[in-house]
This record gives C-alpha cells, sequence and structure tokens, in this order.
C-alpha cells in the first residue's frame, strides 16, 4: 500500500458512521417530534438509544435512511448525506443503514428463510454465486443456516427474530439499527441474540427500554427524551445515576445493579 493510500484508508476510517446535526422535525399535524438532535456515532461502536415512550426515538430512527424528512439539520451516514432527493444516495444510505423492527413478521413475508434473507441484496441487482453467499453468509451469522429453506412463520419467534437480523446483515450494511431487539425474547433466546449482536462487526444503534439489555450490549447510551439529547455518557454512569433515570422516567428492574454486572 502506498502512502497516499494509506491516507485515504485512515481518513476512510476517521468518519463516522453517523452524523446527526441540528435534526428538528414536525409532524404534519403539527406535533414536535425532534427539537435540535445532536449525535456523533463512530465506526463499530454499540450504542444504546434510551428514553420514554413519546421521546422521538422513532421519529429519529426513521430519519437515519431517509424515511421521514423535510424538517430542519441534517444526517450523514458513512460521510453521506440523506437527500431524499439525491435517488442514487439514498438507495446507498438505505443499503448502509439497516433496520430490525420490533416484530419480525413485520420484516419476513416470502415463502422461505431463503427467500426473505435473499429478497434485498437481490433488489440490488445482486445474483448468482455472490447472492448465494450473501444468504449463507448472513444466516451462518445468527446461526440459522438450517432453516433456510423453512417457512418463517414455523419457526419460534426468537429464530424469527434471529433471521430479521440475518436479512438486514445480508445487505452489508455499516449500521445495524435494532428496535427494542430483547422484546418477548425467553431468557434462552435473549442470551443467544447478545452473543450475536458481540460477534458483529459492524456500527449499533441500539433502541431499548431494556436496561439491563443495554447495560450488557452497549457501552455508551444515549437519552432521549422531550425530542433532544438529555445525555450521552458510558452506559454505567447513565444507569448508576438514579436522578437522572427518575427525570426521564427510565427504571431498573427490580434486583438489577449495575455495579454488580460491570463488564
Amino acid at each position: 500500500m502506498t502512502g497516499v493510500e494509506a491516507q485515504s484508508v485512515e481518513a476512510h476510517l476517521e468518519v463516522p458512521s453517523l452524523e446527526v446535526r441540528g435534526l428538528a422535525y414536525a409532524y404534519p399535524d403539527g406535533t414536535q417530534a425532534l427539537y435540535g438532535v445532536d449525535l456523533t456515532i463512530g465506526r463499530g461502536e454499540r450504542v444504546a438509544l434510551l428514553g420514554p415512550n413519546g421521546a422521538g426515538k422513532t421519529t429519529l430512527v426513521l430519519h437515519l435512511n431517509g424515511i421521514l424528512h423535510g424538517g430542519l439539520g441534517e444526517v450523514r451516514v458513512g460521510g453521506l448525506a440523506v437527500d431524499p432527493k439525491d435517488k442514487a444516495t439514498l438507495r446507498e444510505i438505505r443499503r448502509r443503514v439497516g433496520i430490525v423492527f420490533q416484530d419480525p413478521d413485520d420484516q419476513l413475508f416470502m415463502p422461505t428463510v431463503r427467500e426473505d434473507v435473499a429478497f434485498g441484496p437481490a433488489n440490488l441487482g445482486v445474483r448468482g454465486a455472490d447472492l448465494d453467499r450473501r444468504v449463507r453468509d448472513a444466516l451462518g451469522r445468527v446461526g440459522m443456516l438450517e432453516v433456510a429453506d423453512r417457512p418463517p412463520q414455523h419457526l419460534s419467534f426468537g429464530q424469527r427474530r434471529r433471521v430479521a437480523v440475518a436479512t438486514v446483515l445480508a445487505m452489508e450494511p455499516e449500521i445495524l439499527v435494532l428496535d427494542e431487539p430483547s422484546s418477548n425474547l425467553d431468557p434462552a433466546s435473549r442470551r443467544e441474540l447478545a452473543e450475536i449482536l458481540f460477534s458483529l462487526d459492524v456500527t449499533v444503534l441500539m433502541v431499548t427500554h431494556d436496561l439491563p439489555y443495554a447495560a450488557e450490549l452497549c457501552p455508551r447510551s444515549v437519552i432521549l427524551s422531550g425530542g433532544v439529547i438529555t445525555a450521552d455518557a458510558p452506559t454505567f454512569d447513565v444507569l448508576t445515576d438514579t436522578g437522572l433515570l427518575r427525570t426521564h422516567r427510565l427504571e431498573l428492574p427490580f434486583g438489577f445493579d449495575p455495579t454488580a454486572t460491570a463488564r
């Protein structure tokens, strides 16, 4: 590698996965959801997005790949500006930002698991051996390769959630956004998903009310409350600040002690 190439790679690595600057948004009925959000997430970080219901978390997430737009401010993904008028760039941004919804049935609609995982990259024009590789690799990363030819509706809820993650991984995203990933999971499925998320080499933004899961998976936590970022700190610091949690209607489950589980 030449010196110029090395500098180019280094510069690329320094570009954050996500930059949000002054993001404000009001819905058509006049409801103001975001009041000027600033957030930067570096490559490879795992960040929990916490906050009470109605805080603006979903609104923020839907701006990351241009589903919502038209307010003030700027969103950049890997240095690319999210601009709904630039269709080519928006297509690339939607590949880079993979959203795993709370209900996996919102993402699984094809006759077989294999077809569900292939759907996204096939729409990008991926074909043949490359498509097969993406499907195989994505299912392998979530431990679901053996169910590739089964109908998704025949799987358990936890298995469907892992397949939903695979549908996003097949797009080879830069950012994996998870909406309440631990909801409705039994303890074994919850642990298995955590192990999978630990193994991934992507940037993770996890929207959750599950504070122990945030403590387990995300070194950094951000609180969004009332449409603004009110805290951005190490997860341990956030979860041990009882006044901060109380102010923003966040509660640790009975018996959970962050100091006893700190990594």
